[in-house]
């Protein structure tokens, strides 16, 4: 293709192998977008593509990222508020006849179905940081740190000090959207004993930074969250062979039953169910 298709807040170029977003700058177009800056998005990380009528004369053409596929998506875990959905390109509703061009172009390019076993997706780059309501969060692309302030953090924070987690140390990341009550980041341990998996006690984990109105918006910490995300799951291959270690049952358990949910609500083919299932299998 190689040609170029303008929205009101991102211009979308269509390339052989991948669409290049890029979000424009100005006062209406959404914090996150301006953020993002622009990305690249690989054909092969498309599940779908949508064409709809949007609201007030628009049309909304709409690609959909295959589970798994991108990090920001990945850590927003369907959080984001429609008008801040990055895959979304709204125009004028006249425009409808070549968004459905487009839309038909790219359907027909599409070869992958189901949940991507890697990211392809790139992830905001490091370094990046942002101001929680108890701490400032920084990542340098190999250790997250957490620097508390004696305005926020609570007493227990204070006692345990200044954190730093080293991207080798951390299993995941779980983010919790500014826009609702209780929001916060929380870096998940290797081998935690006990999970923190309510959002109430991140005030008092230390391995939690709490959000508040101002601190830790979408377009700051989403981005964070999708960086440290990255890089732990680049990160885990290489861990699990310089330790040795075989992985944890319970963990290959709960991923064969979620595959299996995927396969019969039809997302994954039956060569891809039993695919999957004899790697995890193996990983035992």
């Amino acid at each position: 293709m190689g040609d170029v298709l303008a929205g009101f807040h991102a211009a979308w170029e269509f390339g052989s192998d991948s669409v290049l977003i890029r979000y424009e700058r100005g006062i209406r177009t959404p914090k996150l977008f301006q953020a993002l800056g622009e990305r690249r998005v690989p054909l092969e990380a498309i599940a779908g593509v949508t064409l709809a009528p949007g609201r007030r004369g628009t049309v909304v053409l709409r690609v959909e990222p295959r589970a798994g596929a991108d990090p920001l998506m990945e850590a927003a875990a369907g959080q984001l508020k429609e008008s801040s959905d990055p895959y979304r390109l709204v125009m004028p509703a006249e425009r409808d006849t070549l968004a459905e061009y487009y839309a038909d172009e790219l359907r027909a390019r599409l070869t992958e179905a189901g949940p991507a076993e890697r990211f392809l997706v790139a992830a905001p780059e490091a370094p990046l940081s942002f101001k929680a309501y108890d701490g400032k969060a920084s990542f340098d692309g190999s250790s997250v740190a957490f620097r508390w302030f004696w305005t926020g953090a609570s007493s227990t924070k204070w006692k345990a000090g200044d954190q730093t987690f080293a991207v080798a140390d951390l299993s995941g990341v779980e983010w919790r959207s500014p826009d609702v009550f209780e929001g916060c980041l929380r870096l998940v341990q290797r081998d935690e004993p006990t999970p923190v998996a309510q959002a109430a006690q991140a005030d008092h984990d230390p391995a939690s930074v709490v959000f508040g109105l101002g601190y830790g918006a979408v377009h700051e910490s989403l981005p964070f969250a999708a960086a440290v995300l990255e890089a732990v799951r680049s990160a885990a291959p290489a861990a699990a062979v310089s330790a040795g270690v075989r992985q944890d049952p319970a963990d290959i358990a709960e991923r064969i039953r979620h595959l299996g949910e995927l396969h019969r609500a039809g997302l994954v083919t039956d060569e891809e169910f039993s695919a999957k299932k004899a790697e995890l299998l193996a990983e035992l």
